[in-house]
């Protein structure tokens, strides 16, 4: 009791008014979400705000008990809990309810436990330990690669469910790695992959052909074709910059160029063989393939003219007919932000993305001032998640990405979902209260 209550006394508080502010605005939001004129409780558990709020409850009382933890023991929980997570991502794989297409739910009485909203929690915690226990030895490539391969395994596992959405937030484990000594070229060969991938989506739908490769491997076969162009460009620049040709960038540029068909074909595999047919709808519509205002482009068409319609200043709250008629699907979950966008405006809308950053800007303050390489890690990786939530989330509901359905943290209705992420940011709290007694 004597540690916990030093522990109160360094607590960052500025983190903790930021979660409350980010709760207490999520639950409104879902409250004119799902607002019912016939019930007079706002909080009757029959009705979605009711629930939420009891889920905050319980987020707030498990943020409280983590407090009372020693940081140490949170660091020898980390590979107990992974492995307990990985087990429940696969039994739900056999014994799940599918929701939404999805198979990633298992139903407890009248509520349901989403394990993949506890990965990213335990997943932070065992690529903080591994980092941490690797030592100098984290500079070999195999011990790198086993470090990639800790959010790997999680987000394969989610990847059969199938939930591509929490899969792409597993990507935002590389920017706590790339902070311990991964090599820039990685985001480099990242920003490429997603450039190379829209490109070999385009591709597929044109109808270029080659002789004696038909139409798709000519498709393939141009894409690399492209890539040589741009990479003997590259090569050439340096060339003149600096006199000495070495032999190595012809291979870099023929590696480069069957690394770049393979990978175009498996993009396309992935999204004729892996994805479902309305996520692969929705990449099309994305990109301007095709129009489907009233089937796959509908979420977004409705979101994008409710946060239209809020103007500078919004329409008020609870004063949002999109909102009040529920015009826009999944209003209280995915599409929380387009409440915000319709009833608060261009300035509510502002304050919110505000809030996000600066709380997200403060894990990585915290994490920096760590003594502990294993606190450090792990605060980016919180940062990092929270990032790729808010990246994601805004950005489908306002049309830049597919709609994959990821929830915005603290915002949007869900228990699994609020107390994951209550999870993940008390534990950085309790970890950065000892940052000055702790050196490893």
């Amino acid at each position: 009791m004597k540690r916990a209550a030093l522990a109160y006394d360094k607590l960052d508080w500025l983190t903790i008014f930021l979660f409350l502010a980010l709760v207490f605005a999520g639950w409104i939001n879902i409250y004119s979400a799902s607002f019912n004129p016939e019930e007079t409780s706002i909080f009757s558990f029959s009705q979605e705000y009711g629930r939420q709020f009891l889920w905050i409850c319980v987020s707030l009382v498990v943020g409280l008990l983590i407090l009372l933890i020693e940081g140490e023991f949170l660091r020898r929980l980390s590979v107990p809990v992974y492995l307990a997570v990985l087990l429940l991502l696969v039994l739900v794989l056999f014994f799940g309810k599918e929701v939404g297409g999805n198979k990633a739910w298992f139903r407890i009485g009248g509520f349901g436990l989403q394990p993949s909203e506890f990965a990213k929690m335990a997943t932070s915690l065992m690529l903080a330990w591994f980092v941490s226990s690797s030592g100098s030895r984290f500079r070999a490539l195999s011990v790198r690669a086993k470090a990639v391969m800790v959010f790997a395994i999680p987000a394969g596992l989610i990847l059969l469910q199938p939930d591509t959405g929490t899969v792409l937030v597993f990507v935002s484990f590389i920017f706590p790695l790339y902070r311990e000594g991964f090599s820039g070229n990685i985001l480099i060969v990242g920003i490429a992959g997603i450039v190379l991938g829209v490109l070999s989506i385009l591709m597929s739908y044109t109808n270029f052909t080659l002789p004696l490769l038909g139409e798709v491997w000519g498709s393939y076969v141009l894409i690399g074709i492209l890539v040589a162009i741009g990479l003997l460009g590259f090569i050439l620049v340096r060339w003149l910059v600096l006199p000495r040709f070495r032999r190595r960038n012809i291979a870099i540029v023929i590696t480069s160029v069957v690394a770049a068909v393979i990978f175009s074909s498996s993009v396309n595999l992935a999204i004729e063989k892996v994805m479902q047919p309305h996520q692969k709808k929705r990449i099309e519509v994305l990109l301007g393939i095709t129009e489907d205002p009233q089937g796959a482009g509908y979420n977004v068409k409705q979101s994008k003219t409710a946060i239209g319609s809020g103007g500078f200043s919004g329409k008020g709250y609870l004063e949002g007919p999109f909102t009040k008629f529920n015009f826009v699907p999944e209003q209280s979950t995915d599409f929380i932000f387009c409440t915000v966008g319709e009833e608060w405006g261009f300035l509510g809308s502002s304050f919110v993305i505000i809030l996000y950053i600066a709380l997200i800007l403060r894990l990585f303050f915290l994490a920096e001032r760590q003594r502990s390489q294993f606190s450090r890690v792990y605060g980016y990786c919180a940062g990092s998640i929270l990032f790729m939530h808010l990246l994601i989330n805004v950005g489908m509901v306002i049309g830049l990405v597919p709609v994959i359905g990821i929830p915005l943290p603290f915002f949007s209705y869900g228990g699994s979902s609020i107390i994951g992420f209550t999870m993940l940011l008390f534990m950085m709290l309790r970890l950065d209260s000892e940052r000055l007694e702790v050196f490893r």
